[in-house]
């Protein structure tokens, strides 16, 4: 028999059940501007459109560095504004407290995901972040410019050197003021401690620290890379290198005015698009290495994380695995150069058609040095400034790299404070 109290409860039950049913707005943070907005877009419309959901977008600075503090703000204060964060590959340990672990949403499809990435997302047993992209530094060299005057890509740094000045003068000579022999990221941020690791370990000079704890980076070796670096600047390099990030060295080189570019794949996909005036002019190689070393590439890439303050977090950890499967990063890889996290996906032939050498270099990409995030968790911004600034004081002539080691030695141990991170 229908009652008024038997109807009230069967109405708000079916209200719970819409609730749980309707349609939320999550937020996410994946780029404000270029293809990295575009293509992130792209995903969350689709999963939009497959789940019902509304996806709004948060605008964030452009350095990686202020994102970071915008992101370390709003945690601070348990913010709800964002619930789908991209982090860099060395923010899970130092973002810990603020991720919600995503074993529970994942059903093991981080298990398609190169091993060692997973290992660095997963903090004290909790998967923080889906793998997105990976990342390391790779060579772009001017082929044209290389066969115009007899030269081949350099495996050395020194044959760097040697023929970006050979080439850079002789295009001077016919014309082009504007050309230069060099262009990477060495204003102080955390790019320039990606550049400068790299250059490090491929002298032979380490890590930085190592895995016992230990600095090392005051040592002969890494003061030679150092060195070796600053007499680019001014020579193969113009001084403004001192301020490029990633975007202003590929201005310089995708407008036809570098030999050589040190970046991430992500430029691959853009120098060879139809308006660009090196398009089918350019090469990727792996980075050069010091005399007695081995080329290296310092690991980077970005990952997937739910806030662990989202109001909606099952529907925050849907978007991330839609966003982080194979689907989505096949499509990065193909229109963008973005390179996947799923070892299989380099193995198939429209991506390495888009990008032949993910192929080629795919030791580079499997095998890149990290940086010591996971080692010094919550210290490891301020480790990774010392380390950007030293290397920025060397390069623009401020001190002498033996110098600047040592007092970055005693810096790093300042912040360490005690025998162990």
């Amino acid at each position: 028999m229908f009652t008024m109290k038997s109807g009230s409860a069967a109405l708000i039950l079916a209200l719970a059940a819409f609730g749980a049913n309707a349609a939320v707005t999550i937020t996410v943070s994946c780029g404000t501007v270029g293809q990295d907005f575009e293509f992130c877009k792209k995903a969350t419309d689709e999963w939009s459109k497959k789940t019902g959901n509304t996806v709004k977008h948060l605008t964030i600075p452009q350095s990686t560095s202020d994102i970071l503090g915008l992101f370390r703000q709003m945690f601070a204060a348990k913010s709800t504004d964002v619930d789908v964060i991209t982090a860099d590959i060395v923010w899970p340990g130092s973002l810990k407290a603020h991720l919600l672990d995503l074993t529970p949403y994942t059903k093991g499809a981080e298990k398609e995901h190169f091993p060692a990435i997973v290992a660095n997302n997963t903090v004290d047993g909790k998967l923080l972040a889906m793998p997105w992209f990976t990342d390391a530094g790779v060579l772009y060299y001017r082929k044209d410019l290389l066969a115009k005057y007899n030269e081949k890509a350099p495996t050395t740094w020194d044959e760097l050197t040697a023929t970006a000045r050979k080439v850079m003068d002789g295009e001077r000579k016919s014309g082009n003021a504007d050309m230069q022999g060099y262009v990477f990221q060495a204003k102080a941020y955390e790019g320039l401690s990606c550049n400068a690791l790299e250059w490090i370990a491929s002298f032979g000079g380490g890590a930085i620290v190592d895995a016992s704890g230990k600095v090392t980076v005051n040592n002969p070796q890494a003061a030679k890379a150092l060195a070796t670096a600053a007499g680019w600047i001014n020579t193969i390099s113009p001084t403004g290198v001192l301020n490029y990030g990633e975007e202003d060295a590929r201005g310089v080189f995708q407008k036809g005015n570098s030999v050589f570019m040190r970046n991430w794949p992500y430029a691959w996909s853009l120098s060879q698009g139809a308006d660009s005036p090196v398009k089918d002019k350019v090469g990727v190689v792996a980075l050069p290495k010091g005399a007695d070393g081995k080329s290296a590439a310092t690991l980077g890439g970005w990952n997937l994380a739910v806030v662990r303050y989202s109001t909606h977090p099952a529907e925050a950890a849907d978007l991330v695995m839609y966003l982080s499967s194979a689907a989505v990063q096949k499509d990065r890889a193909i229109r963008g150069s973005y390179n996947p996290t799923i070892p299989a996906l380099y193995k198939d032939g429209e991506v390495l058609k888009a990008n032949p050498f993910f192929g080629t270099l795919y030791d580079t990409f499997t095998n890149a040095v990290p940086r010591p995030a996971t080692l010094t968790g919550a210290k490891y911004n301020e480790v990774s400034a010392a380390f950007w600034n030293t290397a920025h004081d060397v390069l623009s002539g401020g001190v002498k790299a033996d110098e600047g080691l040592k007092k970055l030695e005693a810096k790093i141990n300042s912040i360490r404070r005690g025998p162990s991170w």
